[in-house]
């Protein structure tokens, strides 16, 4: 009875704890958190809902759109090394200024477009501005807020995205079918406009000041490496090999989702409402992994996110009935949980935070590149007729390989941590 007690106890601290941080803390968190929901317009599971209506409109085949999206992809990795820099000299409220009217603007593009070189500028615009910039905004800027909570703080903020998995597909196809998707999108623009810019900015305009409990002895700051320097680091390279893993994976899965739809059976409506399955198990993970980060750090949890992510692509490639859909999107959501919080906690915790955004911006475009390079290289092995299921069981192998290196690669971090 006195263990139990104990127990309680300490459960009640450690809910009072949290609720603490989270009211002392809630404008940079909420906005944060709106930075990484937002990103939703330029990120793939939502651009790839209209993709069956762009294939149709401009008379494209897998392949020809896989194409297009992969070229508009790379030119944004490519941009982000030198664009990403900006977090590094303006601040969070001043970089929101910039982006999101930029992220609307991409949002009309593709409401207006007729041609398919303003597709390709459309589909750079909203990848440039929302995937890689609104979420580089939201990290770096939580990464340098907070210091001994920075696991807990980066697990909330990526709450965001999410939540706008949970949310924004099934409204996105409820709009699309009730006024169209072209209107879907413009109404996607004003929201950004008239709704998310002014909430965001009057959250983040304050700077959130340095207090005593960032600063715990296990979380001081380490030498903070210039770009230069972490990009003559191998360990960095081999951190790439891992880091590419979920977004070539998801994004891959989710810009093919209504070809995998037809090449099942299945309905589209059920698919996209199990994107609230894996909003539901990467809250829950991203919450486990703040709170993991906080006690043994990221360098030692790198290894856990690709195990589940091998798993869901073998259940992807191997089952067919739809409810290997929802067991996909809840492995999915293990690995999008540990990997959110570990992608945004490990830099500053390896790197330092005073290059943050310029280390984080070449991690970004890395990231980005997976994501061109899943929906072309897949589309064009569509086209071939290549068995997608096979592709999906291929992408679990890799996996399966990557972790083993991802071991190698927490060893020799924890042990020069020490040197």
């Amino acid at each position: 009875m006195l263990i139990a007690g104990i127990g309680t106890c300490n459960a009640e601290r450690y809910e009072m704890s949290i609720l603490k941080f989270l009211l002392e803390n809630a404008r940079w968190l909420t906005g944060a958190f709106l930075l990484t929901f937002f990103s939703a317009f330029g990120q793939t599971f939502f651009i790839s809902l209209s993709a069956g209506d762009i294939r149709a409109e401009y008379g494209l085949s897998h392949g020809d759109f896989g194409l297009i999206y992969m070229l508009a992809t790379l030119a944004s990795a490519l941009t982000l090394p030198w664009m990403g820099k900006i977090v590094d000299f303006l601040t969070p409220a001043q970089v929101a200024i910039i982006t999101i009217p930029l992220l609307a603007a991409g949002a009309l593009g593709m409401a207006f477009s007729t041609h398919v070189a303003t597709l390709v500028l459309t589909i750079y615009i909203l990848r440039l501005f929302g995937q890689a910039m609104m979420t580089q905004n939201a990290l770096t800027a939580t990464a340098r807020w907070f210091g001994a909570n920075r696991g807990r703080a980066v697990s909330i903020v990526t709450l965001g995205m999410n939540a706008s998995e949970a949310v924004l597909p099934f409204v996105f196809v409820a709009v699309a079918a009730a006024i169209g998707w072209r209107s879907a999108w413009t109404s996607g623009a004003v929201l950004l406009t008239l709704f998310a810019l002014p909430l965001i900015f009057v959250l983040i305009k304050t700077q959130r000041e340095p207090q005593t409990s960032d600063f715990e002895a296990k979380n001081q700051e380490v030498r903070s490496w210039t770009r230069a320097e972490v990009l003559r680091d191998p360990l960095f390279w081999f951190l790439v090999v891992g880091i590419l893993s979920p977004a070539f994976i998801g994004t891959t899965v989710f810009f093919h989702q209504v070809y995998l739809v037809e090449l099942r059976g299945w309905s589209l409506t059920v698919f996209a409402s199990a994107f609230s399955i894996m909003a539901t198990t990467t809250i829950c993970f991203t919450l486990i992994a703040g709170a993991l980060v906080d006690k043994y750090s990221a360098k030692a949890l790198v290894p856990a996110f690709l195990i589940p992510l091998s798993l869901c692509c073998f259940v992807l490639a191997i089952f067919t009935a739809q409810w290997s859909a929802f067991v996909f999107m809840a492995l999915m959501g293990v690995s999008y949980g540990f990997s959110s919080t570990l992608f945004g906690a490990l830099w500053p915790e390896i790197y330092g935070t005073k290059h943050l955004g310029s280390i984080r911006a070449i991690v970004v475009a890395v990231m980005v590149f997976g994501t061109a390079a899943g929906p072309g290289l897949t589309g064009w092995l569509i086209d071939l007729g290549v068995h997608y299921p096979s592709q999906i069981f291929a992408m679990g192998i890799y996996c399966v390989f990557a972790t083993g290196l991802m071991i190698f690669v927490s060893r020799r971090l924890i042990a020069r941590s020490k040197a």
